[in-house]
């Protein structure tokens, strides 16, 4: 345990006006990528520079193994719709993912349309979205849900069965051996999409590579932030140890995925305070037999079990990665104290500050159905992670299937008054009082919705500009500063035509 962040000094730099960067952006991952295409389309004359760990980006949580590459839209993930205990179901969340989730389409769409990216099928590929419950109270449960979601403009199209033959036709697999007397339930919407996030960020940052404003740095570890006059001194070095890093820039972004919290600690902003991370790594299990992934072309999502967290929600999905196509299953949960895959066993407790100790502990002492949960994930031989497979595929069999490691999450803790430490289980966006500098904390539903958490970034670190950008942003996105739900004909627009640029089902 340690409370040695720095104080937010201000030392002045070598030049009082030359900074080498307008923007510096730690990691390159999704986020990263993203807030740079949006800041060279508001401000092309920017200089933008992305510095990157890895020597190569799009490793860590963005890489297309690291996380299920669902187009998060909850057409189909029901932790975004928790039935309450009246007995009602709460949409409000599914509604906000899936506004959010539309912002990213247009912005991908309006890439796609300028020839940014050449062929959207090197990242995006139409995949049904599936809800899958068995039991009576998992089929009264979607049934509300359903109700409550298929008069929305969103989730136009949305398909309700209880019958076994019309679920064996949606997803094959679902019924194959099992008991036709068990109560079953599944919505289909045919909108839903399976995306390369790595690929995504690859294409993304490879136009802006090629512009004289941006550069990208890779095989570099960033270790302090150092607040200077009117911005900030970014420093680090090679993981080798064999060459130094270092650069000033007026504005930094901190993308660096778990990172991130021991970044912003560093950078010795009060607004960190309070904040603490809980690792999580994941496992899936996947396929490649032809004779099975020919049998499953959908994403199929389950209810969590009793005490399980959020993330923890089981699914089945189709997956195209580099052309091939596969089939995931998972997640497993797991504990590691890295906040990075490839990251250090010192992670965890090197975050650890008195003013982020006691919401640590209050969390432990909150969550302890979620210590019993990840115990029994850890616990759990390769016959229980059979069995909840065959939940989904009741005649699957293990030796069809490999065991692959998911990128590591490190969920919030923040320190809430009144209520001490919560845990959350979405993302966080950390922003200085000056707008000089901001990071992103958190996970799900994280890569699906970058465009609309960095348009949250230029609102919250440039108030004076966004107005002045308005025109660009809206070229970029069409719906921009106005929300679907309350205009249906706009929402039907929206839905077609960027179906229509990126070669997806109609929705």
């Amino acid at each position: 345990m340690r409370d040695t962040d720095q104080e937010t000094s201000v030392s002045r730099p070598d030049s009082e006006t030359t900074f080498q960067y307008d923007a510096l952006l730690v990691g390159g991952g999704i986020m990263s990528a993203t807030l740079a295409t949006l800041l060279h389309q508001v401000e092309p004359s920017w200089s933008i520079a992305i510095v990157e760990r890895l020597d190569e980006l799009a490793l860590e949580s963005s890489g297309p193994w690291n996380n299920a590459g669902t187009g998060h839209a909850a057409l189909c993930e029901l932790n975004y719709s928790p039935e309450l205990p009246d007995g009602t179901v709460d949409v409000s969340k599914a509604i906000g993912v899936n506004e959010q989730f539309q912002l990213s389409r247009q912005l991908w769409a309006f890439l796609v349309e300028s020839g940014r990216i050449p062929d959207p099928t090197s990242f995006i590929h139409p995949s049904p979205h599936l809800s899958f419950v068995w039991g009576d109270e998992n089929v009264a449960y979607l049934r509300k849900r359903y109700d409550a979601l298929a008069a929305h403009p969103l989730f136009a199209g949305m398909e309700y069965t209880e019958d076994p033959a019309v679920v064996e036709e949606w997803a094959p697999l679902l019924m194959a051996g099992r008991d036709r007397d068990q109560p079953v339930a599944a919505t289909r919407s045919l909108s839903g999409t399976d995306v390369d996030f790595g690929s995504l960020t690859r294409q993304l940052v490879a136009g802006l590579a090629d512009r004289l404003t941006t550069e990208v740095v890779t095989g570099i570890e960033v270790k302090r932030l150092d607040r200077i006059e009117g911005g900030w001194r970014v420093r680090g070095k090679r993981l080798d140890g064999a060459e130094r890093y270092e650069s000033t820039a007026r504005f930094v972004f901190v993308g660096a995925g778990g990172q991130a919290l021991t970044l912003l600690q560093r950078s010795g902003i009060p607004e960190i305070r309070g904040f603490a991370g809980f690792p999580v790594s994941g496992e899936f299990w996947r396929t490649t037999d032809p004779a099975i992934v020919a049998r499953h072309q959908a994403k199929v999502y389950g209810r969590a079990a009793v005490g399980a967290p959020p993330m923890s929600v089981p699914h089945l999905d189709t997956r195209m990665v580099d052309g091939t196509p596969s089939l995931m299953f998972g997640p497993y949960a797991g504990f590691s104290p890295r906040f990075l895959k490839n990251g250090s066993l010192l992670d965890l407790f090197r975050s650890i500050r008195l003013h982020n100790l006691w919401p640590m502990l209050q969390v432990g002492f909150r969550n302890l159905s979620l210590v019993v949960y990840l115990v029994g994930q850890l616990l759990a031989g390769k016959q229980a992670q059979l069995n909840e497979l065959r939940q989904f595929f009741p005649d699957a069999e293990a030796d069809d299937w490999e065991k692959i490691v998911a990128g590591q999450r490190v969920q919030v803790i923040k320190r809430v008054p009144g209520q001490g430490g919560v845990l959350q289980f979405g993302t966080e966006l950390i922003a200085a009082s000056d707008g000089s500098i901001a990071g992103l904390l958190g996970a799900s539903p994280g890569a699906s919705t970058a465009v609309p958490i960095m348009l949250d970034v230029l609102a919250e670190c440039f108030p004076d500009k966004v107005e002045d950008w308005r025109p660009a942003l809206e070229k970029m996105i069409p719906s921009y500063g106005v929300r679907l739900s309350d205009d249906p004909e706009l929402a039907a627009d929206v839905l077609r035509d960027t179906a229509q640029t990126l070669g997806l089902s109609a929705a």
